[in-house]
């Protein structure tokens, strides 16, 4: 596969664009304005405990209070900040670039990190939660929270992405044995890391599995446990690097082996591993300094994530416009990939880099609802509450055959969009897919095959159900950030978002009801109504004769002015 990532870099904002064999698979954006939260540790203070629901909120310093469920709560002993050792940080091992890993003063939307998924999970059994699970390899122990210096965790790794780079959330695989209001109290400080930023009306997700991205690794220094990625499929390799982070590993403390580990030295591990603890430490020390809430890290900014986390073997070109971001690139790259320094490319062309790629135009379709198949069917995607529904219909489709093969044709061409458009856009939650109803069992098991196998390069969580008797497919896709469609938008100012106004027609019969009710007063004459035009123009024509009849039944003059400035579902009423 043909993969490549385009970076376009302006003083508001940061877009990166990830292309596979020519198609745009993914965007993230990184507004200067608008930074999320995902990945930053904090220093909180519980503000209420919900025994009821098992879960507490935590105030730290933002807007909305944080959610931490009771499985997210390590019940560890208290880790004891130590002396930072002294390490050597040659420009070799470590470049500026990296050192920003611990500088406040960056504050962008912060991604841990974590591997692809594994092909074969989309195919996988559902968990206990109903959703297809992914874990790295590690050693199977005991119950979360009872960790001892002899006994490694068991966790569930859970991967997404969080308006850039995949990120990695921890939870234990088993529910917590002990009751929340047993664990923490309120105003007790606590320190917590962004696993879900605000969605909606929600606030954010904290965890105290705190984890550390790196190059190679992930450091999680409350978690005794060691995982190599799926991804890295020979079996001597991945043995090679269990024994590997076994000897450089600081003990008690868990790590993650990521994709781009593959064929490294024990030298990078270390180099790794150093570095990290030193970010750790520091976070400790600021966590003893600063008085709740407070921010004690956060990551690197959208760039340099995307380098750490998305430039792996498979991408043979990165083209950014930026001089100086791509200066800092040849930097990063030169010092952790130099055999990857020739697929470093500068866009020096008068022509905006996403136009000349062909990504503006696919960022304006992300607005629309409808998206043509190439057969002449199409899409419709909606939007609501709780769910997303997406329509398939054959459009201008007409088939060659008979009617169930057009229609049969129609939904594998479906089945194999919607999931780019999931992933494109960034569609989570529950989605009900309403299929064109086929009346061959055939024709439904192969249209279900290929929708499992379109999910295939997908890093998020995806839960597909079997097709129901009205063609209803039913899909849970885990949702960490708000769609690409609500960071580009905001809801329609002039009908708050329902997407539909009152007609004129509508608007006009209410004044006729609200001129009945103040018509009988016998002190007035006149009846002044101030009216949008078009609703104006509605009552000087077609309804007329109806205020000619109110005129005539109540005694009044009624008097119609345009007003531009009105909604079209408002109307003033002044009488005389």
């Amino acid at each position: 596969m043909a993969t490549e990532i385009v970076i376009n870099v302006a003083r508001e904002e940061s877009r990166v664009a990830l292309i596979e064999n020519k198609v745009v698979t993914e965007l993230y954006f990184d507004r200067k304005k608008e930074r999320g939260i995902v990945g930053n540790v904090y220093k909180g203070k519980i503000v209420k405990v919900l025994p009821g629901m098992q879960a507490a909120f935590i105030d730290i310093g933002m807007e909305k209070a944080a959610f931490l469920y009771v499985a997210d709560i390590m019940i560890k002993k208290p880790v004891e900040v130590q002396p930072v050792k002294k390490v050597v940080l040659t420009k070799e091992k470590v470049t500026a670039v990296a050192c920003e890993l611990d500088q406040e003063s960056e504050s962008p939307e912060v991604l841990e990190a974590c591997e692809e998924r594994d092909p074969d999970t989309v195919k996988s059994e559902p968990s206990e939660g109903g959703e297809i699970t992914e874990n790295f390899e590690g050693s199977d122990v005991s119950e979360a929270g009872e960790v001892s210096e002899d006994e490694e965790e068991e966790l569930d790794l859970e991967e997404s992405t969080e308006e850039d780079p995949v990120s990695v959330v921890r939870r234990p695989k088993k529910r917590s044995s002990r009751a929340i209001e047993d664990l923490i109290k309120e105003g007790q400080d606590i320190v917590v890391q962004v696993s879900k930023g605000p969605i909606g009306t929600k606030g954010p997700r904290v965890t105290t599995y705190v984890s550390l991205p790196g190059r190679y690794l992930v450091y999680m220094p409350m978690v005794n446990h060691v995982g190599v990625s799926r991804r890295i499929g020979k079996e001597g390799e991945r043995q090679r690097l269990k024994e590997m982070i076994h000897r450089v590993r600081k003990k008690g403390c868990g790590y993650i082996v990521r994709t781009v580990s593959d064929g490294i030295t024990d030298e990078e591990f270390k180099q790794d591993v150093d570095f990290l603890e030193v970010v750790w430490q520091n976070i400790l020390k600021k966590g003893e300094r600063q008085k709740s809430p407070a921010l004690l890290h956060n990551d690197l900014d959208l760039v340099f994530r995307t380098v750490r986390d998305l430039f792996t073997k498979e991408v043979k070109k990165l083209i950014i416009d930026s001089k100086k971001e791509h200066d800092g690139i040849i930097e990063f790259v030169g010092t952790y990939l130099p055999s990857f320094l020739s697929r470093v490319h500068l866009w020096d062309k008068s022509e905006p880099i996403f136009d000349a790629y062909g990504i503006e135009i696919e960022i304006s379709k992300i607005r629309n609802r409808r998206v043509w198949l190439k057969s002449g069917g199409y899409l419709v995607i909606d939007h609501a509450e709780a769910l997303t529904v997406i329509d398939v219909n054959t459009g201008r489709y007409v088939g060659k055959r008979d009617l169930e093969e057009t229609i049969f044709r129609t939904n594998l061409e479906a089945v194999k969009e919607i999931p780019a458009q999931m992933r494109l856009r960034n569609i989570g939650g529950i989605i009900i897919i309403d299929l064109i109803d086929m009346e061959k069992e055939r024709n439904r098991e192969k249209v279900m095959k290929l929708l499992h196998e379109s999910f295939v390069g997908d890093k998020a969580r995806v839960n597909i159900l079997k097709m129901s008797d009205l063609g209803l497919v039913q899909i849970s896709r885990e949702r960490i950030r708000e769609d690409i469609l609500s960071i580009l938008c905001d809801p329609c100012s002039y009908c708050d978002g329902r997407g539909f106004v009152k007609s004129p027609t509508t608007v006009s019969y209410e004044l006729f009801r609200e001129i009945r009710l103040i018509g009988s007063s016998p002190r007035d004459k006149k009846i002044i109504i101030g009216v949008h035009p078009s609703v104006a123009a509605l009552l000087y024509d077609d309804a007329r004769h109806e205020v000619e009849a109110l005129e005539a039944q109540y005694k009044k003059k009624i008097i119609i002015k345009a007003d531009s400035n009105l909604h079209v579902e408002h109307y003033d009423i002044v009488t005389l």
